[in-house]
């Protein structure tokens, strides 16, 4: 393990929600959130997360039940969640982007007694969440937790295994699966992230990605742990993070690509006043050093890359400490107690250093499994979890990650399945085969491309297949080009050869 991640002490038995209660206790009369012209102390944050558990109890969700979070960035996002954890029950955080279809998969793999929306969310709920919704916007009760009693609800738990957060993670088989940790392994996960930022009670930081995903999760809950600010956004806009940096003196920001890139390219970027920052963290998608670069030229601040998942937030990073030692060429190395080694693709055996394989990790942050069970199996080789991502380690330990074991498509930092996007266009009577695929794209990382065969005669256009997905699911796995091909190559075992689909989009 390298000096510079030394082993970290992590509370036996502390649940999550006990966090924001010893934050309350140390921290009270400190700002926690702040939302547009809004904000919680620590004691206010508290204590509306008291009053939600007592809402959702009134509504009859009890331990060990499951309850959904599909809502936007907001302080109620954050109180939801907590309350929830306080009654021992488990939030299911689902995209407020994802459109019917894939709101009932989720609804129907976890099995939530009850949702909570804000928005027009609740319109996309399944039929079995119909009548048990509580919506942030216009429910009566949620307004008047501002004044809720800060007597504790919480309750004891096994927090080694009792569930605590549900999130998402795409798989190559098809729809999302559902990612599961329990109170110690997203407890361990905020400990080690909050020591790889290097937080503290005086960092003031902002989340413009969305709550739901594993980041901006995370995010909250080491702020927390740390007794430091959060400044929430609605959603990502440049000129009001940019605006927040200069008058909250924020210390520190989270990239993902589309945001460095649009740092990069701002006109006007060298007049805001960004003195304050440390760093800019750029994680959930891989690192563009020239965008990197032009940023840290015009703003003279630095990025600190990182690498992790869902089902293991906090994998790599780079040293927080030792700025001279950054580098945007590596995802960095292990993290506090995290353990990586490289495997080969065929056989499973452990390589040398320089050595290209599959990534495997270790961590006492490590998911508790998978829903549907049955993807457990492909998860994990000798306790040991496959991430799926293709790299090399250089003797010292820093991590290189160059490709995909799992064909996975990463948007702006989410996860695009494409044989989720495959079996709604196989759907079309005008299509015989297909193959989806990422492409290089400079504004999110990557899109979603797909090639196409026509049935003989079709009356079928690539403006209907681009529509059809539209209409389905989310936004992130639009189709951004479709290639009509005369056949999809294949092995003769009938595998996709998408690389050498992808190869007409090389520079």
């Amino acid at each position: 393990m390298s000096e510079l991640f030394p082993p970290l002490d992590y509370p036996q038995g502390t649940s999550v929600h006990s966090l924001l209660e010893s934050a309350a206790d140390q921290f009270g009369d400190r700002v926690a959130v702040r939302f547009e012209d809004r904000f919680l102390t620590y004691e206010e944050f508290n204590q509306q997360a008291e009053g939600f558990a007592r809402l959702l109890a009134e509504r009859d969700v009890s331990t060990h039940q499951r309850v959904a979070v599909m809502a936007s960035n907001r302080p109620e996002f954050f109180t939801a969640v907590f309350g929830i954890l306080k009654l021992g029950a488990s939030a299911v955080m689902i995209s407020s982007a994802w459109k019917e279809a894939e709101v009932a998969h989720a609804a129907g793999l976890t099995e939530p007694v009850l949702a909570i929306t804000d928005g027009e969310t609740h319109l996309r709920l399944p039929p079995q969440l119909a009548d048990r919704v509580i919506r942030l916007d216009d429910d009566p009760a949620v307004a008047a937790l501002a004044d809720a009693s800060a007597e504790s609800m919480a309750v004891e738990l096994d927090w080694d295994q009792t569930e605590a957060v549900l999130v998402f993670s795409s798989g190559t088989t098809g729809m999302p699966k559902a990612v599961r940790h329990t109170h110690s392994s997203i407890g361990a996960a905020i400990v080690i992230w909050g020591s790889a930022l290097g937080l503290t009670a005086d960092d003031r930081f902002q989340i413009a990605t969305p709550p739901f995903h594993i980041l901006g999760l995370l995010n909250l809950l080491a702020s927390v742990w740390a007794g430091s600010s959060v400044r929430l956004h609605p959603r990502f806009d440049l000129e009001a993070v940019l605006a927040a940096v200069e008058t909250d003196r924020i210390t520190l920001e989270m990239a993902v690509a589309p945001i460095a890139l649009a740092m990069a390219n701002h006109p006007y970027l060298e007049e805001y006043d960004l003195s304050s920052l440390r760093y800019i963290m750029w994680g959930a998608t891989p690192v563009t050093e020239s965008v990197a670069r032009r940023v840290t030229e015009r703003t003279g601040v630095g990025f600190l890359p990182a690498y992790g998942a869902s089902e293991m937030p906090v994998i790599t990073s780079n040293p927080v400490h030792r700025p001279d030692l950054w580098r945007l060429d590596s995802a960095g190395l292990p993290v506090h107690d995290v353990r990586v080694r490289i495997a080969d693709l065929e056989t499973g055996a452990v390589l040398s250093s320089g050595e290209v394989g599959e990534i495997q990790a270790q961590s006492p942050a490590r998911m508790a499994g998978y829903l549907p069970a049955e993807a457990n199996a492909d998860a994990f080789t000798d306790g040991w979890y496959r991430t799926g991502d293709v790299g090399w380690m250089e003797p010292d330990g820093w991590l290189h990650i160059t490709d995909r074991v799992k064909e996975m498509i990463k948007v702006r930092g989410f996860q695009v399945a494409p044989a989720e996007v495959e079996a709604m266009l196989l759907g079309h009577p005008g299509v015989v085969d297909c193959a989806v695929f990422g492409v290089p794209d400079p504004d999110s990382g990557e899109a979603v491309a797909a090639a196409v065969q026509f049935a003989e005669g079709a009356d079928t256009s690539v403006d209907d297949l681009k529509a059809l997905v539209a209409d389905t699911l989310a936004s992130y796995k639009s189709l951004h080009t479709v290639l009509v091909v005369e056949s999809i190559p294949r092995l003769p075992s009938g595998k996709t050869l998408r690389r050498e689909l992808k190869r007409q989009f090389e520079p």
